[in-house]
């Protein structure tokens, strides 16, 4: 199977995914070529135009074989812009639904999209929680840190299931508090290499 210019980064909500990447593209945008694509946005297009959802926080709350096939055509969608660029997809690995964990890359979404690399950032549970419990500009479910360590350990497995199904490489980055801009230097060093 041959890879796309893909990269997926991937953590629980809360791990401070999107500053790392915000942060890494900042460092290498006079050097790469780069999309940003996060696919909760691909999926919420898709599912608003279908009249699923009003907003991506409702998107968890759909049954899961209607999540499976919206992650599905999100996929397809982000397979073809990468033939024109190197993109950057901000992901989930695993999304907590009423159902229990979807499996946020399965294998019809990995084979779409056929990633270079899968990056998986992560931080201490505890810092998770606080992050949460501040954030007010989304509607996210409640977890204690021991269910985020978990979480964050089921989406190590799931990542390395993703790598043994299309050959990516997988890299763990710890976006330790208050470090922000280290962990953002070590994704764009990756990217220049892609």
């Amino acid at each position: 199977m041959k890879t796309l210019k893909v990269v997926i980064v991937s953590g629980v909500p809360g791990v401070g995914k999107s500053t790392v990447i915000n942060g890494a593209l900042r460092m290498v945008e006079k050097k790469v070529d780069v999309q940003l694509v996060t696919y909760g946005d691909v999926m919420e297009e898709i599912a608003t135009k279908r009249g699923l959802v009003k907003n991506r926080d409702e998107m968890r709350k759909l049954p899961a074989n209607v999540q499976r096939d919206v992650q599905k055509r999100a996929a397809e969608k982000i397979a073809k812009m990468s033939k024109k660029q190197l993109v950057v997809v901000d992901t989930h690995t695993l999304i907590l639904t009423p159902e229990g964990f979807l499996i946020g890359l399965p294998r019809w979404v990995v084979e779409a999209i056929r990633p270079s690399s899968l990056v998986l950032i992560e931080a201490n549970p505890q810092k998770i929680a606080g992050r949460r419990a501040k954030d007010k500009t989304r509607s996210r479910d409640e977890q204690d840190p021991k269910g985020i360590d978990a979480h964050q350990q089921m989406c190590r497995a799931a990542s390395v299931a993703v790598g043994t199904l299309t050959g990516a490489t997988v890299r763990i980055i710890r976006n330790k508090e208050g470090k922000a801009e280290e962990a953002a230097g070590i994704f764009a060093d990756l990217l220049l290499k892609v």
